[in-house]
């Protein structure tokens, strides 16, 4: 069976205490003993069998304190009484009565804890009364008082050292569990980063080679130079989305170091335009107000907005159609739109997938006003506006 390690420590605890206080019981008041008559001198009677046992039923109930605090304080309070009331001399069995007192206070609520002081003063100032011994005076009484409180307050202060341990660890626990949550969750938004992140580029790029490869594709036997250029340009298409996914991916690695680069911004349009105007979309860029600095996540969800919505056009606008990106730098925002003038199914209808959905979630990131749909005098539009709080 399981032995209780605190019982066991517990009751070798008490078996010590009966035996020292046995001993000090047994050999106290020695000399104040009269030789004949047993009795001793100021009302104290000499020690005896009965005295002993009383002292080892005081000492018992210390096995079995953690269990019961109050009732084993109650049951070691009684032979400490009938010890002192019928004249053993006070305090032979104080020690066990301490042990008990602080047990009920250290392990106890206040409520509890208070009413064991109570019934120890009780105790005392009781057996005092009954005790025939005399000789006593107020100031032996004062200072069994004081060690009483001070023993008490010993047990209370321990169990509020706990307390505050418990509270420590559980707070402790409490924090762990928040950072793992926040880590669960910062995982999730990175996840969630690249993910989009991965779709703007590959479905960009995929999409100006794809209208690259056919336009290669139609003029390969009527005309090779221009077929030549097209798939030139599909390759250094194929080479930039390479190398953004790279820059992407590279932060997940653990074998070795990213090789990271700026990420695109407003400063990047013209590229893109011209790019586009390559595959085949003519496109035009208007840039409105003066320039200031812009956030860097702002700068890059406008660029991915306008990215987007030129790729929508490129796959959906129809032939001949056009598009115009401007770019209006006002006090406080930042506005962007892409439209085109197209006849196509996602002007019409607005553009399906998952791109827009990211871009959704871009511009909510950072506080802007998102509006898409078909323009009245025909063609589509994308557009987002972004508070710049920290402008001036």
């Amino acid at each position: 069976m399981r032995i209780d390690r605190a019982r066991f420590h517990d009751t070798l605890f008490a078996v010590a205490l009966a035996a020292v206080s046995v001993w000090l019981f047994l050999s106290s008041d020695a000399a104040l003993l009269e030789p004949a008559g047993g009795q001793a001198a100021d009302g104290i009677r000499g020690a005896d069998t009965f005295g002993a046992v009383l002292v080892v039923l005081a000492c018992a109930p210390v096995a079995v304190r953690r269990r019961w605090p109050l009732a084993t304080l109650c049951a070691g309070l009684l032979p400490e009484t009938l010890l002192t009331g019928l004249g053993y001399g006070s305090g032979v069995a104080a020690a066990p009565v301490l042990v008990l007192l602080y047990s009920v206070a250290s392990l106890r609520g206040l409520a509890v804890a208070l009413c064991a002081l109570l019934l120890s003063f009780l105790a005392y100032a009781f057996a005092g009364t009954l005790s025939p011994v005399t000789g006593a005076n107020w100031s032996e009484h004062l200072v069994a008082f004081i060690v009483l409180l001070a023993v008490w307050g010993a047990g209370r202060s321990l169990r509020l050292r706990r307390a505050y341990l418990e509270e420590l660890k559980d707070r402790a626990a409490r924090l762990e569990r928040a950072y793992a949550a926040d880590t669960r969750a910062a995982r999730a938004e990175e996840r969630s980063r690249i993910a989009r992140e991965l779709h703007d580029v590959v479905a960009h790029h995929v999409s100006v080679m794809t209208v690259q490869a056919a336009a290669a594709r139609r003029v390969l036997a009527a005309d090779p130079d221009m077929a030549r250029e097209a798939l030139s340009a599909i390759e250094h298409t194929g080479r930039m989305a390479m190398s953004e996914m790279r820059n992407i991916v590279g932060v997940l690695r653990t074998d070795a170091r990213a090789e990271l680069g700026p990420q695109p911004g407003i400063d990047d349009l013209p590229a893109l335009v011209e790019q586009m105007r390559e595959a085949g979309l003519p496109t035009r860029l208007s840039i409105e107000g003066d320039a200031r600095p812009i956030p860097a996540g702002v700068d890059l969800a406008a660029y991915r907005l306008i990215q987007e919505g030129l790729t929508n056009s490129l796959r959906h606008a129809g032939t001949g159609a056009e598009a115009v990106v401007t770019v209006r730098h006002g006090p406080r925002e930042l506005d962007v739109r892409v439209e085109d003038d197209g006849r196509g199914a996602a002007s019409l209808s607005g553009p399906p997938g998952h791109g827009l959905v990211g871009i959704r979630e871009r511009v909510a990131l950072y506080g802007g006003i998102l509006s898409i749909g078909p323009r009245p005098g025909g063609g589509f539009e994308v557009r987002a506006r972004f508070p710049l709080k920290d402008s001036p």
